[in-house]
Order: structure tokens, then C-alpha cells, then sequence
């Protein structure tokens, strides 16, 4: 009888289904696990063409596939770095190293001696290298080889700050010095790196020009040649007896008119000079600088005739501020007498504010009375920063607020109401001007020091008229624009709008490779009326590091950790996705191979295509659902029972024909 094969077939069908199903709940834990259904298929006995009929009874059951389920299991987040869960498609490769290649979706990794990244059966994981150039190596095995991080010298500083434009400049003491924070508007220190990993700093002085002229006087020894007189001044051949006026006062003083190519051509020399005078009885030689080069840098002149040598050199200042004189006179006979006594009555009116000496009153007391009003001159003059009485010229000097610079003469009034008149003057015109200069306006000087003590070179332009080729050691200038507050100017450079900043470029700051070179970014420095702060401070070097640990990126990039706080990309994991994935062949301990049904496997960085990502520290729990399996196993057992009773029949059956 054919029935006890068909039940012998229900009983193996049903015998597979427990195994199968029992693989499922025993595996209901096993990371990367991918659970398993069986699959059945009828048998019908092969006929012979033409025989047989359509009401033949089958021959039972068999196994037609036990089918994989590849749906992702849970992601549960562990403590170690080198747990990988892929969160998508795709399949780990191992390899043995032995040319046995498997695939997997259980991600509990560790490092091996040799800092590869095996799997707990000890394959290791497959992935793509990187050159020094952070391209991509052929597919490999991946390791730690980095065992600590070298040191790296700081090549680059990003430095922003802003700098309170309220700070007054005319309190800063001259003349400067590092070790005195009252000389210099604003210090901040941040660390650097040399090429051997000590850490160093680096402090930056910034001190903002004051209102004040610099005159920088060159003696010399021998007078010059009556005519010409030849004098180089920053470069720049000048002629005493054709660029010069005549002498007024004692001084020479350069012809800025005709001819005015040679004035002009001083300027473009040397934008710094403000103006240039010459002392024949003296020999001295003054160069005096606008507001904005008090000390920065030297004044290069040379001697006026081949035999002359400089016998010495000097600096005076005076405030930058623009002063109005008004100079006592009695009808050109001078307005005080031998004794310094008024020699008639003075009345005027000044700023508003009356004045009324009678003759005899002595120079001391009209400075009394000058000084006494004052505060009610300012008052009414917003402008005026001091009246004060010159003894020695015997004139009235007004002087104006320094970051007005030029005025106009009869900003402020003044009036001679002497019955005759006692001023040099007419109207409000001042019979003397000593023009202003604001040029000094957000203008700072810039220093750098190493730990504090050693100048560093910033690469300050060469003064004019200097023959040598190496940057100067002197600091370099910033230009704010004093309107808004923003950076206009780095060492000479402009910066324009939109574009990036000019950087400035460090030497020295590495004792121990004398040729390394900081570029110093100054990008988002201001100058706004609010404290003085570092807005930003980043430098790139760093010293030696020691690993701490590896972890991955959602791309799959294997990245270690070092002491130093440096991070470096070892390696990109690599996925593996097949074109029918059903027909990987398992191998155990959760791993595949690959077969022809399956195709050869695609290899490709995770998130690119449709591989799914990375997860670090996270592993991939089994996808069985014990709920559906424990009514699989119902099932199965009552089919198991149902072909039991099937053969059972069919003996009692043969017994009933037997007994016959």
C-alpha cells in the first residue's frame, strides 16, 4: 500500500519542520541570527504519457527549501566601540585569511595582537585602506596600525577678538614695552606647538596709536654744501636749495607746491611723513611722521654731502591735536613791554566767553584768567580740548579735540573788541595753525612674543629707503575703519570686502625647526565699543599622543582616538550586498558564502547605494519572533501527530486484510 510511504514522507516533512523551527528558538539570542521557515511541496508518481487519470492520488510530501528570513533584527546599543550593526542591507566579509571568504551580519568585533579587526571566530574584517592623501586602498584587512599620533608643529592660528574702541590711546605711557600692560591697549596668549610636540605660547600686544606727532631728527656732523644740497630721505633724493622753501623761524621746511612732483613723490616713498624740515644752523634734519606711524619702524636719511656723517639721532612728539593761535601784537610795537606787562587794554571775546585785561597785566595773571574760564569756553565749545595761554609766544592757543583733526578757522568765534586792535589776527582767523591729524584713528601696533619674552618677526615691510631683502623685526600695523569698526588693513594689506583677510605670517615661533612658519588669521577681528574680548582662538599643532580607542563613523570610517585629542581615519568598512541574497549558503557561526545562486558578492562603502550605514557600539540582535515560532511548533507537532495516526490506520487496516 502506498499510504505508509506518504505517511513515512508527512512524518520526515513534519520531523524537518520541528528541526527547523527548533534551530529558530534555540538561535532566539544569537547575534546576526537570521531565522528560517520550511517550505513544502507535494509528490505525484511520474506516468506514462496517455496513461493513468486525473484522480491519482498523491505520494506524500517533501521539503522543498527551508527559506531564509534576512529582515533586521533589533539594534541594541552596547558599551564597546567595536560592536558594528548595520542598520539596512548588507553583510560584513571576513576573511581567514586562508582564502576562505564568508559573509556576516553578527558585528562583535575585537582587535587581535596585531591590531586587526577579527570576528570572534578570529576572521578578519574586510574594508578599504587609506593613503596618506586619505584616498581609498584596495579592500584589505583592516587594523589599527597607529599606535600613537606624532606631534605636529602649529602652521596655522585663527585668531578673532574685538578691541574697545572706548579705550582711550592718549593714556597709554610711552614709550611702550611688553612687560607694561599700561603701554599697550589690549594682550591675549594663546598655546602653540613646535615641531618636537612642546607646547609653547604665543602673547599678541595691541596697542593702538596715540594722538601724537613723532619727529625723528638726524644730525649731522658736517654743514652741508651751500647749494645743492642733496639729502635722501626713506629713499627718496630731495634737493635743499630746489625742494626747499626759504628759512622761516630758523628752519627750512619742504616745498609741498613747486615743484610738487618731488612732495608727491616723498609720499608715495614713504606714505608716513607728515612733513620735512631742515635746521641749517643745527644740521639737523626732521622727519616728522603722521599720527598713525608713532613708533613703527625707522626713518632711513642719509648724509647731505659725502664728507657729512650723522652725529647722532632723536625722536620728540608732540599731540597730533590741530591748534589755533592767537598771538598778542599793539600796533607792531608788541603788546607787553620788557617787564611782560600788557602795554594797553585787551578786551576780546572768545568762544563766546568775554575777556578784559587792563594795560600793566602781567603774562602770569592773563593765564590765570584764561585757565579760570576755561571749563565755560569748553562748555560752549564742544570741540575745544584746551585754552591755555603760551607765556612764550605770548599768544592764545586753542586746542581741538584730537580725533577731529583739520577745523575750520572760525569753528570757534573770536572777536577783538580793543578800541585798537592787539591781535595778530582777522576776524577769527588765528594768526597760526598747527594743522590736526587723526591719522592715528584705528591704528594699532601689533606684537608677538614666544612664552612671553622672545619678539617674533611678523613679517613687517622693510622701512623705506632700507637696502636689505629680509622682512623687518617690528610689529606690523592693523587699520580699523574708525566709521564702523570693521578690518580695513593687515600689515599694508587691504582687505576687501567679501574676500579673505591677508594673513600674517610668524617666524621664530619654533625653536626647533627654525624654518616652520605660522599664518596667523586675523578673519572677524573689530573694533566696536564694546570690552575687549577673544572672540575666537584655534590653532592646528598639537603634541604626541598615545591611542585611546577606535570608533566608527555612519560611513563606515574607522577612526582612532590619541591622548593629544587628535583623531585619524584608518580605513572605510566595507559592505557587501548580493543580487539574490536568498541564496546564500549558511556556513555557521552566523556567517554566509557566497554561491551561484546567490551571484558574486557587491562590494561598496556603507551609505552608498542602497547599502544601509553604520552603526558603532550598537550590535544586531537575532530576527526570530518567539511568539511565531512557539506556534510553529504547535503546528508541526500536531502534523507530526496527524501522520502518526495516518500509518497507524493504514497497520490497522493490513491487520483487518491479514486476518481475512
Amino acid at each position: 500500500m502506498a499510504g505508509f510511504n506518504t505517511a513515512v514522507t508527512g512524518l520526515k516533512a513534519a520531523t524537518t519542520d520541528l528541526d527547523v523551527t527548533g534551530n529558530n528558538i534555540a538561535n532566539s539570542s544569537t547575534i546576526g541570527f537570521k531565522s528560517s521557515r520550511t517550505e513544502f511541496g507535494d509528490i505525484y508518481a511520474t506516468a506514462v504519457v496517455g496513461a493513468g487519470s486525473s484522480n491519482t492520488p498523491g505520494s506524500g510530501v517533501t521539503v522543498s527549501d527551508i527559506a531564509q528570513d534576512f529582515s533586521a533584527g533589533t539594534i541594541e546599543f552596547t558599551n564597546n566601540n567595536l560592536d558594528l550593526a548595520i542598520n539596512g542591507s548588507g553583510f560584513f566579509q571576513l576573511d581567514d585569511g586562508k582564502g576562505g571568504v564568508t559573509y556576516s551580519r553578527a558585528g562583535a568585533f575585537e582587535l587581535d595582537k596585531n591590531g586587526f579587526v577579527v570576528s570572534k571566530s578570529g576572521k578578519y574584517l574586510q574594508g578599504y585602506g587609506l593613503d596618506a592623501q586619505g584616498n581609498r586602498l584596495p579592500i584589505g584587512n583592516l587594523a589599527v596600525t597607529q599606535k600613537e599620533s606624532q606631534p605636529k608643529a602649529t602652521e596655522n592660528i585663527d585668531l578673532s577678538f574685538n578691541i574697545d574702541s572706548r579705550a582711550d590711546a592718549g593714556k597709554l605711557l610711552s614709550p611702550y614695552s611688553k612687560d607694561e600692560p599700561a603701554s599697550f591697549t589690549y594682550s591675549t596668549t594663546l598655546k602653540s606647538f613646535d615641531s618636537l610636540g612642546n607646547e609653547h605660547t604665543i602673547k599678541f600686544n595691541f596697542v593702538e596709536q596715540r594722538p601724537v606727532n613723532e619727529t625723528r631728527t638726524t644730525k649731522f656732523a658736517a654743514a652741508p654744501a651751500v647749494a645743492p644740497a642733496a639729502f635722501s630721505v626713506s629713499g627718496q633724493a630731495l634737493n635743499l636749495a630746489a625742494d626747499f622753501g626759504a628759512a622761516v623761524g630758523g628752519l627750512q621746511t619742504i616745498d609741498k607746491t613747486a615743484p610738487a612732483t618731488v612732495w608727491n613723490a616723498l609720499q608715495t616713498a614713504d606714505p608716513r611723513i607728515r612733513d620735512v624740515t631742515y635746521n641749517p644752523t643745527t644740521r639737523e634734519l626732521n622727519v616728522v611722521l603722521k599720527s598713525f606711524a608713532t613708533e613703527y619702524g625707522d626713518v632711513v636719511a642719509t648724509s647731505p654731502t659725502a664728507g657729512a656723517v650723522i652725529d647722532g639721532t632723536s625722536t620728540s612728539t608732540r599731540a597730533s591735536n590741530e591748534v589755533h593761535s592767537f598771538a598778542f601784537e599793539a600796533d607792531g610795537a608788541g603788546a607787553f613791554d620788557s617787564s611782560g606787562q600788557l602795554t594797553a587794554k585787551v578786551e576780546f571775546t572768545l568762544g563766546g566767553v568775554p575777556f578784559e585785561f587792563a594795560a600793566g597785566t602781567d603774562k602770569a595773571a592773563i593765564g590765570a584768567e584764561i585757565a579760570k574760564k576755561q571749563s565755560s569756553i569748553i562748555d560752549r565749545n564742544p570741540e575745544v580740548q584746551s585754552v591755555t595761554f603760551n607765556s612764550t609766544t605770548g599768544a592764545i592757543d586753542v586746542t581741538y579735540r584730537p580725533e577731529l583733526a583739520a577745523v575750520a578757522d572760525d569753528l570757534m568765534k573770536f572777536s577783538d573788541d580793543s578800541a585798537l586792535s592787539v591781535f595778530n589776527t582777522t576776524g577769527s582767523t588765528p594768526s597760526t595753525v598747527y594743522q590736526g591729524d587723526n591719522s592715528y584713528l584705528g591704528n594699532y601696533r601689533t606684537y608677538a612674543y614666544l612664552n612671553g619674552e622672545t619678539q617674533l618677526e611678523l613679517g613687517k615691510p622693510n622701512d623705506p629707503g632700507e637696502s636689505v631683502t629680509t622682512s623687518d623685526d617690528g610689529p606690523i600695523l592693523m587699520r580699523f575703519d574708525s566709521s564702523n569698526g570693521l578690518l580695513t588693513e593687515v600689515n599694508g594689506q587691504t582687505v576687501v570686502a567679501g574676500a579673505p583677510v591677508p594673513g600674517v605670517t610668524i617666524y621664530g615661533a619654533d625653536p626647533a625647526d627654525p624654518d616652520t612658519t605660522i599664518k596667523l588669521d586675523l578673519e572677524g577681528s573689530t573694533q566696536f565699543a564694546s570690552a575687549s574680548i577673544v572672540k575666537q582662538s584655534q590653532q592646528d599643532g598639537y603634541t604626541k599622543g598615545d591611542l585611546i580607542g577606535v570608533s566608527f563613523g555612519l560611513n563606515g570610517e574607522m577612526i582612532a582616538s590619541f591622548s593629544n585629542g587628535e583623531n585619524q581615519n584608518l580605513g572605510v568598512v566595507a559592505f557587501a550586498t548580493f543580487e539574490n541574497q536568498a541564496g546564500l549558503q549558511p556556513a555557521g557561526n552566523t556567517e554566509w558564502i557566497a554561491t551561484l545562486t546567490s551571484g558574486d558578492a557587491i562590494m561598496n562603502p556603507p551609505g552608498t547605494g542602497l547599502n544601509g550605514t553604520l552603526r558603532s557600539a550598537a550590535l544586531e540582535q537575532s530576527n526570530v519572533d518567539l511568539s511565531t515560532e512557539l506556534v510553529k511548533l504547535i503546528e508541526a507537532q500536531r502534523n507530526y501527530q496527524a501522520n502518526s495516526k495516518t500509518l497507524e490506520t493504514l497497520n490497522t487496516v493490513t491487520q483487518a486484510i491479514l486476518n481475512i
